[in-house]
């Protein structure tokens, strides 16, 4: 994912969407502005950091499950890899650079149930120059621990910069 990008008249506008949502104060919207992008699969995807944790919530739909009526594994760790994104930013370490996921490991504990708030509350463990490394757990109010997780992110260079 990257958060920089040029708009027909040459102004640079981020593809990503951030700002506080109207309907749940304290929390902020993070959408990609191109709604026919993978991202828009999950929803609505909302924001908010507390105390060093990043808590990232969407809802997951019919769309987001598997023939149990649960969340589907691809739909979760889908949202896992978006919700780092959005803890980055969330947690002021990422802007308007962009980032790539290194690695993703995650342990699938319990189902999700549809129709539920599934939050991931994110920490970051370290950032380096050019790596950040977190980890976190997805929960739901019915179920403490639907995954865990452990993630490393690489931030991309500007344009024209040397990698």
């Amino acid at each position: 994912m990257q958060e920089s990008g040029v708009t027909p008249k040459g102004v640079t506008q981020s593809p990503f969407h951030y700002a506080e949502h109207p309907d749940h104060p304290g929390w902020m919207e993070w959408t990609l502005r191109d709604e026919i992008r993978f991202n828009a699969f999950l929803g609505p995807i909302l924001v908010r950091a507390d105390e060093g944790i990043a808590r990232v919530r969407m809802v997951p739909d019919r769309q987001h499950s598997n023939v149990r009526d649960q969340v589907h594994g691809g739909a979760l760790l889908g949202f896992i890899d978006c919700a780092l994104f959005a803890a980055a930013r969330g947690l002021g370490v990422l802007q308007a650079g962009g980032a790539v996921t290194v690695d993703l490991a995650s342990q699938f504990i319990a189902g999700g149930t549809l129709g539920e708030p599934l939050e991931a509350r994110i920490e970051l463990l370290r950032e380096t120059g050019r790596l950040l490394f977190l980890r976190g757990l997805v929960v739901q109010d019915s179920t403490p621990v639907i995954a865990s997780f452990t993630a490393t992110l690489r931030k991309s260079h500007a344009p024209g910069a040397p990698a």
